[in-house]
Parts: C-alpha cells; sequence; structure tokens
C-alpha cells in the first residue's frame, strides 16, 4: 500500500491506475446523496458496531468508530510499484478512533472556518459536498483545534498508522478492495474516470463503493493529511504499537492518492 508524500499546500493533486472495467456510474449532480448514518451503519463490522453507533457531529460530519487491532503496515517486497520507504512491520492500535467517512467536505469547511481556499484556484468544482482542496497542513490541525473547542472533545488528525490501519480495515492486499485493477473505478476517482475524461477536480465525496469500515474515498478523490512528519526509513524503526512518526521533520504525511 502506497505512502505518499507531496509537500504542497494542495490536497488533491494527480491521479494514477489502470482499468476501470464494469463500474458502475454514479449519480451525480446537486441530487446525488451523501452517506447517512443509517446506510453507513449497515456497513459498519461487528467490532464497530460494539462499539457504538455513527456519530453526526455540529458541522454534519459523520464518524464511525474504528476498533483498536494489529496489522502489517507498508508493503511485501513483491508487490508492484513498492518503494524503499514502504517496509512491512507489525503494528497494534492500542485504543479504538473515530473516523470521518468521508473527507471534509467543502461546505463543512466553511460553516467551520469561514474561508474557501479553493475559491479561484485551478481545477475546482464547487459545491458543498466537494471534497475541501487547497488546505495546509496547518490550517487542517487549526480546523481540528476549532472544532474541538467547539464541541468539547477532541478532534486531531489521524496518525500515519492509524490512517493505514483504517484503509486497510481487515485486509492485506495492495488496496482494501483487493489486487484487481478493473475495480479501481468503483472504489475511487482516479485518472482514468476523472483527469483522463477531463474532469480535473475532486469531486463530491462518497459516490464510490466504501471499504469494510464504512470509509469512503480512501483510495481516491483527494489525498489525506496526517499527523506525521515523513522520514523515508522511519518504518525501519518505527515503535510497534501507536506510532507517531518522527519527533521532528521538513513534511508531514499524506495519504490516499487523488484524482
Amino acid at each position: 500500500m502506497k505512502r505518499l508524500l507531496v509537500c504542497l499546500l494542495l490536497v488533491g493533486v494527480a491521479g494514477c491506475g489502470e482499468s476501470e472495467k464494469g463500474e458502475t456510474p454514479p449519480e451525480k449532480g446537486p441530487h446525488a446523496k451523501t452517506p447517512d448514518a443509517a446506510t453507513v451503519k449497515k456497513l459498519m463490522t461487528p467490532a464497530q458496531l460494539a462499539l457504538g453507533d455513527p456519530v453526526v457531529n455540529s458541522v454534519g460530519m459523520l464518524l464511525v468508530p474504528i476498533p483498536a487491532g494489529e496489522f502489517q503496515m507498508g508493503s511485501p517486497e513483491g508487490e508492484e510499484n513498492r518503494d524503499d520507504d514502504e517496509t512491512q512491520h507489525k503494528v497494534t492500535i492500542t485504543k479504538p478512533f473515530y473516523m470521518q467517512t468521508t473527507e471534509v467536505t467543502q461546505g463543512q469547511w466553511k460553516a467551520e472556518m469561514g474561508t474557501e481556499p479553493w475559491k479561484g484556484k485551478h481545477d475546482v468544482k464547487e459545491g458543498s459536498n466537494c471534497a475541501a482542496t487547497y488546505v495546509s497542513w496547518d490550517d487542517a490541525v487549526d480546523y481540528c483545534k476549532k472544532l474541538s473547542e467547539k464541541e468539547g472533545k477532541t478532534y486531531r488528525l489521524p496518525t500515519e498508522a492509524e490512517w493505514e490501519y483504517a484503509c486497510r480495515a481487515g485486509t492485506v492486499t495492495a488496496r482494501s478492495f483487493g489486487n484487481e485493477e478493473r475495480l479501481f473505478g468503483d472504489y475511487a476517482w482516479y485518472a482514468k474516470n476523472a483527469w483522463d475524461i477531463d474532469e480535473k477536480y475532486a469531486h463530491q465525496v462518497g459516490l464510490k463503493k466504501p471499504n469494510a469500515f464504512g470509509l469512503y474515498d480512501m483510495h481516491g478523490n483527494v489525498s489525506e493529511w496526517c499527523h506525521d512528519y515523513y522520514d523515508g526509513d522511519y518504518y525501519k524503526q518505527s515503535p510497534a504499537q501507536d506510532p507517531t512518526g518522527p519527533v521532528t521533520g521538513s513534511c508531514r504525511v499524506l495519504r490516499g492518492g487523488s484524482w
């Protein structure tokens, strides 16, 4: 599973992938619906359900519990397109946490921050349910702080380990839906179904299929900021439990690919 390091202030950049045969085009436009709590609850695993129901917060974010557990982080040496910074190692996430089921939308961002960092920028489609882009790491952290103060709960960016654990959702393949390239378009906005057909923008969230934890767009649409500093050798010396990344660095980690 690829690590993605992009030292830029924008969240969405370029896409990747091969084939989208068998893809069912999702509904698009102003009447397209984002996932609701009842729909997502049906997708949750027994371990998730044991922790509680989905939660909708004050700005309309839908969050689901992610159970504690262990997984193999990184990629096996024989995996196609593997990079040198993906040393595979076992990681244990010792505490459950909640994660938003979709990327932060423009509407959710504007409701809390009152800003539109994507306004007037290249390769942008505006819409309240479209993924927010052109957001710096510092601004993303500030967004979490404002939500925390408003709701009296702790919001933060996920660690890179938490992100990959949630993305994999119990799977061990290169992607959470398996290794078949033909399925890519069912789960992600990427080059073949976005950039290459002149839809050069981040799409509305939640239109593709979710992973086994009920999380959408983990493999495409826009990349997501993580808490960690980036270090190409960190996987080789990472703690076995709840790693939080290097203590210092010059760049932060982005995960998830994009359109």
